[in-house]
């Protein structure tokens, strides 16, 4: 998942709600059971204690990233362990 997922929603009178699962398209329920089973993979290899930073993402994009933030760090930290 490259860009990211987002819930599929539905604009009625300017307002936007959450489109239920029964009403996705097939490509939104494609896209989201993509995002399902990435998030699952990601969930299943990680050990209890890097799960409690994850367990609350809906995204696998968002906890990929967030995973890659407590390990490598922001982009002036990785060069700054470059660079010693």
């Amino acid at each position: 998942m490259t860009t990211g997922w987002t819930t599929p929603t539905v604009t009625n009178n300017n307002v936007a709600t959450v489109k239920p699962a029964a009403d996705y398209t097939r490509e939104e329920d494609e896209v989201a059971l993509a995002n399902n089973k990435a998030l699952n993979v990601i969930f299943n290899v990680v050990d209890v204690n890097v799960f409690k930073m994850i367990n609350m993402c809906i995204v696998a994009k968002v906890a990929w990233k967030t995973l890659e933030m407590a390990y490598e760090g922001t982009e002036k930290v990785r060069m700054s362990r470059l660079q010693q």
